[in-house]
């Protein structure tokens, strides 16, 4: 028997009910969406890791994170299959990923028996709640039509980059600053400094914008290979050196829109 509450109705000329037929759609269009709750996974799982004391694991799980965030919004674009439903799945999945999950690492990792356990903990509250604006603003500025595509660049640093500067110290101390715990005060200071950087309206770079000279398209090419490489072998390092050189250019934006504007 067939349930009408859970069908769709139909009347045809004469009076009698019809059921239409179910909609559906191509597996194409969940691609992207699936795509997400893999990162959702790998947030949650790294939040597990990161609970029994694994931080290695629990870190390549966040940055895996980051590499499907990038991914799924690339797919549904070339896919063409964005959708209103994908943007809110991305959203939460973003919160708990670069939000929620790196500040419980930092905890774990620092302050869980530390004398500095409250201090430690606001300092992951402040990540966490300046992620989830910085998100909520991000998407308010893409629901306003006269906006979108207004500027090639970010206001306030990304989840993701906010994500990857918060875990800094923890990518400190894999690559031998082992007593980087005892400065737990400090570690708070910075996390709170880059939480707040996250909902600042400073102009941050978008590669998403960014364009190059074709004639340099090789030597990007050989440069990325260097750092899938580096990434491979000297995977903290490489962070810890991707980490300091987008702190070291954050500027760069800010002078360029303040020439623009007043050129």
């Amino acid at each position: 028997m067939v349930d009408l509450a859970d069908s769709k109705v139909e009347q045809d000329e004469k009076g009698s009910t019809a059921i239409a037929p179910e909609r559906r759609i191509k597996l194409r269009h969940i691609v992207p969406s699936l795509v997400t709750v893999f990162a959702l996974c790998a947030g949650l799982t790294s939040l597990r890791m990161s609970i029994e004391g694994n931080i290695s694991a629990a870190l390549y799980l966040i940055m895996l994170a980051v590499f499907l965030d990038a991914a799924d919004g690339k797919i549904a674009r070339y896919l063409d299959t964005t959708s209103p439903f994908g943007a809110e799945l991305d959203t939460l999945a973003d919160f708990f990923n670069f939000g929620i999950a790196p500040g419980l690492l930092i905890y774990n990792a620092f302050y869980h028996a530390s004398e500095y356990q409250n201090l430690g903990w606001l300092s992951c509250l402040v990540l966490a709640i300046c992620c989830a604006l910085r998100l909520a603003r991000f998407n308010v500025g893409l629901s306003e039509p006269h906006k979108a595509g207004q500027r090639d660049y970010f206001v306030g640093v990304p989840a993701p980059a906010l994500a990857s500067l918060a875990l800094m110290p923890v990518f400190l101390s894999l690559v031998g600053w082992t007593d980087i715990g005892v400065h737990s005060h400090i570690i708070a200071i910075y996390e709170i400094g880059i939480a707040l950087l996250a909902i600042s309206t400073i102009p941050t770079f978008s590669i998403k914008h960014a364009s190059v000279s074709r004639s340099l398209l090789p030597m990007i090419a050989v440069g990325c290979a260097i750092l899938v490489i580096c990434l491979m072998v000297y995977p903290w390092h490489t962070f810890i050196f991707a980490n300091l050189l987008y702190l070291v250019t954050l500027p760069l934006p800010y002078l360029r829109e303040r020439k623009e504007r007043l050129g």
